[in-house]
């Protein structure tokens, strides 16, 4: 398997692994206030926090960019109940890309001590730091489609009212990032 190939993979996990649920709790919190019809601003949506991801996560892979982990780890569950709290007071709106970006410029943080030591014995980060940041687009994709299926089967087949969805979606993401942020604080 080529270089390219297993950073891909580790993207792609780092994303659809049980042990990344900030994560993926991130992403359904931004998710469940859209529909299928959306998908085009989803996809912009996950890209611009995939770059914000990708700018520190380079940076700091880099060393140009040293922070406190402990604040970190702590500011990423923080951005997740954000996310989630504002589903419940305002549930027409919709995300703005900068927001976006800016929180997944903390996730990238939280993410690269781990991708550092990965990369301790590569001559260059360019490669691997783009197959990862691909292969965490393709997982991001992957969740928003499951996210978005299970508004399809909340609304179309089970006939709830999106209001009713996005209350319940975003109120079991609190109910499960209440701990982390309690568990994280400095």
């Amino acid at each position: 398997m080529s270089n390219f190939s297993v950073y891909l993979l580790v993207g792609i996990e780092h994303i659809l692994n049980w042990a990344a649920l900030d994560h993926l709790l991130f992403i359904l919190s931004l998710t469940c206030i859209y529909q299928v019809m959306d998908y085009k601003k989803l996809l912009w949506l996950v890209t611009a926090f995939t770059v914000g991801h990708s700018i520190t996560l380079a940076l700091s892979t880099l060393h140009l960019l040293q922070v406190n982990i402990t604040w970190v780890e702590f500011l990423i569950p923080c951005t997740i109940l954000l996310a989630a709290i504002s589903n419940l007071i305002k549930t027409k709106q919709r995300y703005k890309y900068v927001v976006v970006a800016f929180f997944g410029l903390i996730h990238g943080l939280g993410f690269s001590n781990y991708l550092q030591s990965l990369l301790g014995s590569e001559n260059s980060i360019i490669t691997p730091l783009l197959a990862f940041n691909i292969g965490l687009e393709i997982g991001q994709i992957v969740v928003v489609s499951l996210v978005l299926a299970s508004s399809i089967l909340s609304l179309h087949v089970f006939h709830w009212k999106q209001k009713a969805y996005i209350q319940v979606v975003s109120g079991i993401t609190i109910g499960l990032v209440l701990p982390m942020i309690i568990e994280r604080w400095p």
